[in-house]
């Protein structure tokens, strides 16, 4: 079987001064592919040990990726974009995808180990210096918690929403589906890492979560089944991840973020933060695509997927804030701060992952017309 990752020609550079003052390109495709054969090399640490120049290149184009992305003050889109991709390719190997076994020769690398780590430690204190955590500190965390979630249930229409609602067309619905097809074909599975421990009503209301997700164990009531039906009303690839070349840097950030939180539970509170807010927000977010879906006159089954979350997902955050958020806040009240920390975070990554979807739809609806 073949990886799920299916690759499309891709066109990364960016200009490095070297001593002299010359200009010299930095290739992140290449790059890139060189990173990907050596997830496919059989014992790689014992080999980069024998052999340490097979990954020189990667190595420079990461050293350099970093600064672009996260030492420079304008950023570098390419720089973000490259770096989100190696370490989703790393995190990605924390699920079973159902394909060849080879394919996780190297989960517990630790040369990948030490990649991920290198881009996690920039990469979050660049998403950390945009927050005020000072601030947070002084908080009334449960009052703080209430009058987000009263705020983000019903907020008032940005641009982007206006957008996707009055002026998409069929095309930019398509390319919607295509990048949401990212998360939507695996929803739920990194909620599945965070479960485990001592049985409580806190985990227990998670458990319920993951559990309406999956549909209840029936494949034909899971999520990502509703969403693989919108797929396929347009004749688009339902595999997961078919569509990764298409996905923005903002959406995959957002994916290796929530990796990280679920991996390490010092950061339990800021992912039930962050879980709340997304399970709060999510109903806003689905309206916009389902008026959309419906202005343009299309089948039920081309938007089942955004009817079934606006129901459930009403719900889901009023579990997560009543019966996860709140109780975590008294369970933990010299840490309760990062609840909210987790959710102000998710709110200022899905927000900027937001936009970055509505300028690629508009690209995509520009080359059209």
């Amino acid at each position: 079987m073949q990886s799920n990752l299916v690759e499309f020609p891709l066109a990364f550079a960016m200009g490095e001064c070297d001593h002299s003052g010359v200009i010299k390109a930095t290739n992140y495709q290449a790059a890139e592919q060189q990173f990907t054969e050596l997830l496919a090399t059989d014992n790689l640490d014992q080999k980069l040990e024998k052999e340490p120049s097979l990954r020189n290149e990667f190595e420079h184009a990461l050293s350099v990726a970093i600064s672009a992305a996260y030492q420079n003050a304008s950023g570098d889109d390419a720089a973000h974009h490259f770096l989100q991709r190696i370490l989703y390719r790393i995190n990605r190997l924390n699920l079973f995808w159902y394909d060849d076994l080879r394919h996780y020769t190297n989960e517990r690398s630790l040369y990948l180990h030490q990649v991920r780590n290198q881009i996690e430690a920039a990469w979050q204190e660049w998403e950390l210096d945009q927050i005020d955590v000072v601030g947070l500190q002084q908080l009334d965390v449960k009052q703080a918690l209430i009058e987000r979630a009263a705020e983000d249930l019903d907020p008032p229409l940005s641009p982007e929403s206006r957008y996707l609602r009055e002026q998409m067309s069929q095309a930019g619905y398509q390319h919607l589906l295509a990048i949401g097809s990212f998360d939507g074909l695996v929803e739920g599975s990194r909620l599945s890492r965070i479960l485990g421990g001592a049985a409580n009503k806190v985990q227990c209301t998670l458990v319920r979560v993951l559990l309406e997700e999956y549909g209840n164990g029936r494949f034909s009531r899971k999520h990502s089944t509703f969403f693989a039906q919108m797929l396929n009303e347009f004749g688009m690839n339902t595999e997961p991840e078919a569509y990764f070349d298409l996905v923005p840097w903002q959406i995959l950030a957002c994916a290796n973020h929530n990796f990280l939180m679920t991996e390490c539970k010092r950061h339990y509170l800021r992912y039930a933060g962050g879980l709340t807010y997304f399970e709060v927000a999510g109903p806003a977010a689905y309206r916009n695509y389902l008026t959309a879906a419906q202005r343009l006159e299309l089948s039920d089954a081309a938007m089942g997927y955004w009817e079934l979350h606006i129901r459930e997902d009403e719900r889901h955050g009023r579990w997560m804030l009543d019966d996860v958020a709140l109780p975590l806040a008294d369970m933990y009240p010299n840490h309760a701060w990062e609840i909210v920390l987790g959710y102000d975070q998710e709110k200022i990554m899905s927000d900027r992952a937001a936009k970055a979807v509505v300028e690629a739809i508009r690209q995509v609806e520009k080359t059209a017309s």
